[in-house]
């Protein structure tokens, strides 16, 4: 059985604003899987644990570079938020932009390994910068565009980034790329949903009518059929595609419309997007101060 700290609980109650003893509950179960830990709260508690997916986990920038057919998308890490305010900082994101638009690099190392200028490459100018400022910064991903059809791209700040390949008007992309960022959709469609997602939710929901069915028998009261319990979970998939996929979110401009029929009603459609949110997926280090000062005094009553 692994060890449930102090540390741990924080974090999960963090990330879910569940209470403190159900955190700590849910990470016993689950043996200190983090993850599987969000899964038990989002059972027990529901909507109350859905605040993970929208955290920030790291800090740096999102920049976006668009220049006729060809566009790019990249996130550059740096340690802390203040170093992303730095406008140096802010020059080398949106400098690794424009060189995925236009030299195509394979991935981040061709990418560090482009000229810059000066006879210098793009990673003689990060490591020059990390130099400056004492603080690491790396390229982490990056997303590039060339098309037939037409580019928009929203920044919200610098932590919110998108690019939208669409035909219409431009206002209309500019506002699909907007709406992106406000509702965070995973996929285009339905259909392009990852299957481990949906798997997930799945999960969730078969585990939750399980969790309602044992309650409903603890209180005398008779148990749902299999067909009615599997209509349930079944339901609770299909709202949760019609939440992440694109086409089927309510427009943020006009909540009456979905983003397809507002395509439909501007005569526009989109082909394809990218939306990055800087951190995401990435666990950040988080110093637990108070119990590093009770350690220390532990320790020196000890010596």
């Amino acid at each position: 059985m692994a060890a449930i700290t102090a540390a741990m609980v924080g974090e999960l109650r963090a990330k879910t604003d569940a209470p403190m003893m159900e955190c700590k509950k849910a990470l016993t179960e689950a043996d200190g899987d983090m993850n599987k830990a969000e899964e038990i709260l989002r059972v027990k508690l529901g909507g109350k644990a859905s605040k993970a997916s929208a955290r920030i986990t790291a800090e740096g920038v999102v920049a976006a570079y668009i220049s006729g057919n060809k566009g790019a998308l990249v996130e550059v890490n740096s340690e802390t938020d203040f170093v992303a305010k730095n406008d140096d900082f802010l020059a080398l994101a949106n400098l690794a932009a424009k060189l995925v638009a236009e030299n195509n690099p394979a991935d981040v190392a061709a990418l560090a390994a482009l000229p810059a200028g000066d006879g210098k490459t793009l990673d003689d100018v990060r490591t020059a910068l990390v130099g400056k400022i004492g603080e690491n910064m790396t390229f982490r991903r990056f997303q590039r565009f060339e098309t037939a059809a037409k580019l928009a791209s929203y920044l919200h700040g610098t932590r919110i980034g998108v690019i939208v390949e669409f035909e219409g008007d431009d206002a209309v992309g500019k506002d699909v790329a907007m709406h992106i960022a406000a509702m965070k959709p995973v996929a285009l469609s339905h259909e392009q949903v990852p299957a481990e997602l949906i798997e997930k939710e799945r999960s969730v929901a078969a585990a939750k009518a399980k969790e309602d069915a044992e309650q409903a028998v603890a209180a005398g009261k008779a148990p749902q059929s299999e067909e009615i319990v599997n209509k349930r979970i079944e339901g609770s998939v299909q709202k949760y595609l019609k939440e992440v996929s694109l086409l089927n979110q309510a427009f943020v401009k006009n909540d009456k419309q979905s983003i397809e029929q507002m395509l439909k009603a501007s005569n526009a459609s989109v082909k394809n997007f990218t939306m990055y949110v800087v951190g995401e997926g990435i666990e950040k280090k988080v110093d637990d101060f108070a119990a590093e000062v009770a350690a220390q005094m532990a320790a020196s009553k000890q010596a």
